[in-house]
């Protein structure tokens, strides 16, 4: 099969497409034939080897210890372990491999039967493949950090992004009143994807309009924790999933010192696949709804890789696997 390998840290052209044994699966294990694979955070470390504590976080110190990225995937079940009893050959599936290897950007992968779902009915591979990351933090951070609740006025900081899109609709379907931050070029999108108000970064400060929050989610944000923290209501949360490293360091270092006076600061970590039936759920019945910004051949990965780093994407972007071997080669 065809895989994108990565044998050392650095720059995404150093992503070779090479031919590379497909795998077989274990007993508990379904073989996946991949369609799409979404491009992550975690996924640009293990190519770039930083933030440099991922590579002390498991990703490997001189050399990258997984060789075949790719956590988020979408595809079709090609054969299953003689112990998988809940799927069979057919099946479309999706979910995060985060935890037991990665090796989604190739034509094929094993994993764990219980680290996938059945997609959902309405959406396509690409679609599917956006969603076992970051709608997962995007609903964990709300509802379990967050503690989410109806009539609440929620911040969405980067709410064009990948998490940041999916949060704005699923603090929308717990009826909060949502305010999304992003730039320009996404102010009509995610005014559509559910949110009530939208702060303009390029000429709107949130931090001076008076508002307070109940809830700020930081998605992709660089303003100080201590500006944050003084757009909270005295009982008020914040949360951050993502932002630049003095951002996260901040938070990390800061946070246990300025929760005080009911006001309560921290990060989160995603528990992968917890809760992925809800998130089918909820996107069959059209509370949510992936969203993409470009989708890319597996030929052109390093591109997709370089694109995402930039910081610039919309949404989602998506190496689309099985349709560009097919016609590639």
């Amino acid at each position: 099969m065809k895989a994108i390998v990565c044998s050392r840290y650095g720059l995404p052209e150093d992503l070779m497409l090479q031919e590379v044994p497909t795998p077989a699966p274990r007993d508990d294990e379904v073989l996946v034939q991949v369609h799409a694979a979404s491009v992550t955070f975690s996924n640009m470390a293990l190519v770039s080897g930083r933030p440099y504590v991922a590579r002390i976080a498991g990703l490997g110190l001189k050399t990258p210890r997984i060789r075949i990225p790719g956590s988020d995937i979408a595809g079709t079940v090609k054969a299953v372990g003689r112990n998988v009893t809940n799927y069979e050959p057919g099946d479309k599936v999706y979910g995060d491999l985060s935890l037991c290897g990665r090796g989604g950007c190739a034509e094929f992968v094993c994993a764990p039967d219980h680290t996938l779902e059945r997609m959902p009915a309405n959406v396509s591979f690409e679609e599917a493949a956006a969603v076992p990351g970051a709608a997962l933090v995007a609903l964990q951070a709300l509802r379990d950090h967050g503690r989410i609740r109806e009539g609440q006025k929620v911040l969405i900081a980067g709410a064009s992004g990948g998490i940041g899109t999916f949060a704005v609709q699923i603090a929308d379907y717990f009826g909060a009143d949502v305010t999304g931050g992003c730039g320009t070029e996404s102010v009509d999108r995610v005014h559509s994807r559910g949110a009530d108000h939208v702060i303009d970064y390029t000429g709107d400060d949130f931090r001076k309009s008076g508002q307070r929050y109940d809830l700020i989610l930081a998605t992709a944000d660089y303003r100080s924790i201590f500006e944050c923290r003084r757009a909270l209501t005295p009982q008020g949360t914040y949360v951050v999933t993502g932002g630049t490293m003095a951002q996260v360091f901040q938070v990390l270092v800061l946070a246990p010192l300025l929760s005080t006076g009911g006001k309560r600061m921290g990060a989160m970590l995603v528990e992968p696949n917890r809760d992925q039936d809800l998130m089918t759920d909820l996107i069959e019945a059209g509370e949510v709804q992936p969203v993409i910004d470009r989708c890319y051949p597996l030929s052109q990965t390093a591109e997709t890789f370089r694109y995402y780093g930039a910081g610039h994407a919309r949404g989602y972007v998506v190496i689309t696997i099985k349709e560009a071997t097919k016609k590639e080669w």
